[in-house]
C-alpha cells in the first residue's frame, strides 16, 4: 500500500514540498489549503507531470480535509510568510490561531500521523501543534535544522570550493538568530572545518547561517526562501516513509536532554518509521550549552506569548 502524503498549505514553500517529493516518488501527495483553486490547480499541474518523470505518484489538491483521512506524514505550511524587516517572531500570533484550526481538522482525519510543522516562528508553532494534537513527542517534529545545516554546508563548500557532498555540518538551537552553528561539529571528508578556515572566515559563515533566511528574504522583497526549505522538508519526510533511522537535525521537544525540559528546540534526532525514534545528546564545551540554552530562552519567551 502506498503511503500518503499531506501538505498543508499549497503556497510556494507547500507546493516545491509536493514537487519533491512526488518526483522522488515518496507516496500519494494530498495539497490542501483555503484558498479555492490554487491547491487544485497546483496539484493537477504536477499530476500532469508524472508520466513525464516516469512517477506514479498521485497528486490531489484539495480544500477538503476528507481527502486528507488517512495521511502517514502531514506537513504544515500553512501560515503568512516573513516580508522585509519581519522577523520570524512577528509571525507568532496570526500563525498560532492557524495553527489551532489546521491540527484539530488534521487530527480528527489522520489520527495515527506524524506532524511536521514547517510553518514560522517554527519552535513555537511545533510546541503548539504538540500541545494541540495530543501525539506523543516522537510524532511531532519542526522542520529546521536541516535547512540551517544545509545553509551552512553551503557556504562552506562555496568558501573552500568543494563538493557539498564532502561538507557535513550541524546546527542546533531555535530557528531564529539565535541558533547555535557548531564548527567543532562540521567537516569536510570528515577534517573539522576549524582546521581548514581561520577564526574570522568560520565566524563569518556562521553569521551568514544564521542571516540566512534574511538574506533571501532581503532579495526577494515579498516573499521568503522555498526551494531550500522544501527540500529540507523532504528529506525529514523520506527518512521517515523508508525508515531510513537518519540523523538529522530537528526541533524537538526535550525532556531533560541538554538540560532543557518541555521545550522545543533543535537537536540531532533518529528520524525512522515512528517519527524521531532518538535524541543524540552530542558533547558541547560551556559555551556552545550556553548558547543552546539561550536559544532554548528565546523560544521560551515565545511559547509564553500563546500560552502553550
Amino acid at each position: 500500500m502506498r503511503k500518503k502524503i499531506t501538505i498543508v498549505g499549497s503556497g510556494n514553500v507547500g507546493a516545491t514540498a509536493a514537487h519533491w517529493m512526488a518526483s522522488k516518488e515518496l507516496g500519494d501527495i494530498v495539497l490542501i489549503d483555503i484558498i479555492d483553486g490554487v491547491p487544485q490547480g497546483k496539484g493537477l499541474d504536477l499530476l500532469e507531470a508524472m508520466p513525464i518523470e516516469k512517477r506514479d505518484s498521485f497528486v490531489l489538491g484539495t480544500q477538503d480535509y476528507k481527502d486528507t483521512a488517512n495521511s502517514d506524514i502531514v506537513v504544515i505550511t500553512a501560515g503568512i510568510p516573513r516580508k522585509p524587516g519581519m522577523s520570524r517572531d512577528d509571525l507568532l500570533n496570526t500563525n498560532y490561531k492557524i495553527m489551532q484550526d489546521v491540527v484539530g481538522k488534521v487530527v480528527t482525519n489522520s489520527p495515527n500521523c506524524i506532524l511536521i510543522i514547517v510553518s514560522n516562528p517554527l519552535d513555537a508553532m511545533a510546541q503548539a501543534a504538540f500541545k494541540i494534537s495530543g501525539f506523543s513527542r516522537n510524532r511531532v517534529i519542526g522542520m529546521a535544522g536541516v535547512l540551517d545545516s544545509a545553509r551552512f554546508r553551503a557556504f562552506i563548500a562555496m568558501e573552500l570550493g568543494v563538493s557539498v557532498e564532502n561538507v557535513t555540518a550541524f546546527v542546533l538551537g531555535g530557528h531564529g538568530d539565535t541558533m547555535v552553528p557548531l564548527p567543532r561539529y562540521s567537516t569536510v571528508a570528515g577534517v573539522p572545518i576549524t582546521e581548514l578556515m581561520d577564526k574570522s572566515t568560520v565566524e563569518r559563515l556562521v553569521q551568514r547561517t544564521r542571516d540566512g533566511g534574511a538574506e533571501i528574504v532581503k532579495y526577494l522583497k515579498t516573499g521568503s526562501a522555498y526551494y531550500a526549505p522544501s527540500a529540507a522538508v523532504t528529506e525529514m519526510a523520506e527518512a521517515i516513509l523508508k525508515d531510513k533511522k537518519k540523523i538529522l537535525p530537528c526541533a524537538a521537544y526535550l525532556e531533560g536532554e541538554y538540560g532543557i525540559h518541555g521545550l522545543f528546540v533543535g537537536v540531532p534526532c533518529k528520524l525512522g518509521a515512528r517519527g524521531i525514534e532518538d535524541v543524540w545528546e552530542i558533547r558541547l564545551t560551556d559555551e556552545e550549552m550556553a548558547a543552546l540554552r539561550k536559544s532554548a530562552d528565546s523560544v521560551k519567551e515565545l511559547v509564553a506569548v500563546v500560552g502553550v
